[in-house]
């Protein structure tokens, strides 16, 4: 190996390197027994992102509209609680939020089943710290959903 290939290895990153060196990663979701794509597979940073981006404004709009009366300052501080409530009601009962299901997202078990009580609300409470979410194992789930045994996929 000369000093351009240690050096492209070192920029491309661990997993580029690993890969040249014949490591099968596989896609998002094969341990997991999901399928590469279509209903059922892993979702993508971009629509767990927008899902989230979506229940956070409509919890926005209801803290400033309706519980605070226009006030913005005081509509911040309910929109957390708003955004925690919605999450633990809904993907509790339903499987997905409002925003999940827009983007076309459910949050099921590893094993593919509903995810209980108090699953939902550990990984909610991981959601709400921010962290736990942007921190991803290979599958592409954020810590929140690792230690939930969650998993959350295209419907």
């Amino acid at each position: 190996m000369d000093n351009r290939q240690a050096f492209g290895s070192w920029l491309s990153g661990p997993r580029a390197a690993a890969e040249e060196m014949g490591v099968d990663f596989g896609y998002p979701g094969q341990q997991l027994g999901l399928p590469q794509q279509g209903p059922g597979s892993v979702a993508r940073f971009g629509r767990r992102l927008a899902g989230v981006a979506l229940d956070w404004t409509g919890c926005l709009l209801i803290a400033y509209g309706l519980i605070t009366g226009g006030d913005m300052v005081a509509a911040r501080g309910w929109t957390l609680w708003l955004f925690l409530a919605l999450s633990i009601l809904t993907v509790g009962t339903v499987g997905f939020t409002p925003g999940k299901r827009i983007v076309g997202l459910r949050v099921v078990s590893e094993d593919g089943g509903r995810l209980g009580i108090v699953r939902v609300v550990v990984r909610t409470l991981l959601l709400a710290l921010v962290i736990p979410a942007l921190i991803w194992d290979r599958d592409g789930r954020g810590l929140h959903d690792r230690l939930a045994r969650a998993v959350q996929v295209r419907i």
